[in-house]
């Protein structure tokens, strides 16, 4: 049983493979302890799983996974640690954005006792101003929003104990915020701080739109305030469109105005249509949450396995496809 599993999901990274294979060579090397790679496939389009096979040809640490298809960076996440046996599991990107030789000072602090041990962003090269001011606002709104407290500055690079893990294979949603499931976990937690360097080769898989869905799904998952406020939103116009209501029949009654203005009316109709359709939409995005939910399928099916000896008891909701002939 190794002392460190090193998870790496990718998805289209078939630029990156031959020097991320290389780096983390390095660092097994490096590591106080037996360690093994767990590289997951998250259903490529290119040739990301086919170098990942040559690149790790003769070297038994290296674990190959490839799901039946694209399931999202959080599944694939997820299906790396569920197969990981050390005692320490380390999460990071494919894309070498953050360094594999941080991992040494992480282990560093797991040694001296700590169950999660993040790294921090101190420095993010290669980021926009916009990224970094959005992705800034994003945790410090989550956090007022949500009873878990995210570290600001935080993505998915982490090293965890397996007693950690063992309550994280307990948690089981199809909508995945990981990093809040970490924090959700508790335990003692501390951070390193590291500086992120640019994307090695490639093109980012998370532009403007998979961030802000990625966003909304955090807050849902952890929050329900957004159905407050859209309660109190639904309060506050009632109690406008009452008072406006009352004073309408005041000045008919006294005669200011024979003739009906159709603006008013416009106004207040769209004002009250809009502010429904915003609550609607709050309601709804609950409501396919809770949809995707009971519906209770796999979070995700494993097409290919390589370089693993006997297959680990896999967590609930997890498929391992048959292979052919068999």
């Amino acid at each position: 049983m190794p002392t460190y599993s090193l998870v790496v999901p990718a998805y289209n990274e078939e630029a990156v493979v031959s020097e991320l294979v290389a780096r983390l060579g390095q660092l097994m090397d490096a590591l106080d302890g037996d360690a093994e790679a767990i590289l997951v496939d998250d259903g490529s389009r290119d040739r990301t799983y086919e170098l990942m096979v040559e690149a790790t040809a003769g070297d038994e640490r290296f674990r190959l996974v490839r799901l039946s298809r694209n399931f999202g960076h959080q599944i694939a996440l997820t299906a790396g640690v569920d197969l990981a046996a050390g005692d320490a599991v380390v999460v990071l990107d494919a894309d070498l954005q953050d360094p594999p030789e941080v991992v040494l000072e992480l282990a560093k602090r797991w040694r001296e006792g700590y169950d999660v041990v993040y790294a921090v962003r101190d420095e993010r090269r290669g980021e926009t101003a916009f990224k970094r001011k959005t992705a800034a606002w994003f945790y410090r709104g989550f956090n007022r929003l949500s009873e878990v407290q995210v570290p600001v500055d935080v993505g998915d690079f982490r090293l965890v104990d397996r007693r950690a893990l063992d309550v994280f294979h307990h948690m089981r949603e199809s909508n995945r915020f990981v990093r809040g499931m970490f924090s959700w976990i508790g335990l003692r937690q501390t951070g390193v701080a590291y500086q992120r360097d640019e994307r090695f080769a490639g093109e980012t898989k998370y532009p403007l739109r998979r961030m802000l869905r990625f966003a909304a799904s955090g807050v849902i998952s952890f929050s329900s305030a957004p159905l407050h406020a859209a309660l109190n939103l639904g309060f506050l116009v009632s109690v406008v469109s009452f008072a406006f209501g009352a004073w309408s029949v005041v000045v008919k009654l006294s005669g200011l105005y024979d003739v009906p203005g159709w603006t008013s009316i416009v106004v207040v109709t769209t004002l009250i249509g809009g502010v429904q359709l915003i609550v609607l939409g709050v309601i709804g995005e609950y409501i396919g949450s809770i949809h995707e939910e009971v519906k209770r399928r796999p979070l995700y099916v494993i097409g290919e396995l390589a370089n693993f000896g006997e297959l680990p008891s896999l967590p609930p909701r997890a498929v391992v496809v048959r292979p052919r002939g068999r």
